[in-house]
């Protein structure tokens, strides 16, 4: 059974970064799945955050994020990765991988089969 789990995440002042990290361990790999990574502030639904398909070659990003997050994949290692720069206090999460069969980038959150359990980010003013 696959199972993803998810690093990375801490305590970090605004301006600062941080990089997640997300490892799919058990049976199979992440061959041919979309992954996306999402986010669950305090008192707010699940957001979607970012996703990449399996190549590599397409990613998509929710507004609040361009040009300061960074989705990326090393398939070898069956790793997903998310770069945060410019971290605000707004980004305050739990963050979650998650995967999904097909090569559509999904946004919508039903989309995806697996997910992680998560990890806090935190970011001070």
């Amino acid at each position: 059974q696959v199972q993803l789990v998810e690093s990375g995440g801490g305590l970090v002042q605004a301006g600062g970064s941080l990089r997640l990290s997300c490892a799919a361990s058990g049976r199979s790999t992440f061959s041919g799945y979309v992954m996306g990574w999402f986010r669950q502030a305090p008192g707010k639904e699940r957001e979607f955050v970012t996703t990449i398909s399996w190549s590599s070659g397409s990613t998509y990003y929710t507004d609040s994020v361009k040009g300061r997050f960074t989705i990326s994949r090393d398939n070898a290692k069956n790793t997903v990765y998310l770069q945060m720069n410019s971290l605000k206090p707004e980004d305050t999460a739990v963050y979650y991988c998650a995967a999904a069969r097909g090569s559509y980038l999904y946004t919508a959150d039903r989309s995806y089969y697996l997910w992680g359990q998560g990890t806090q980010v935190t970011v001070s003013s």
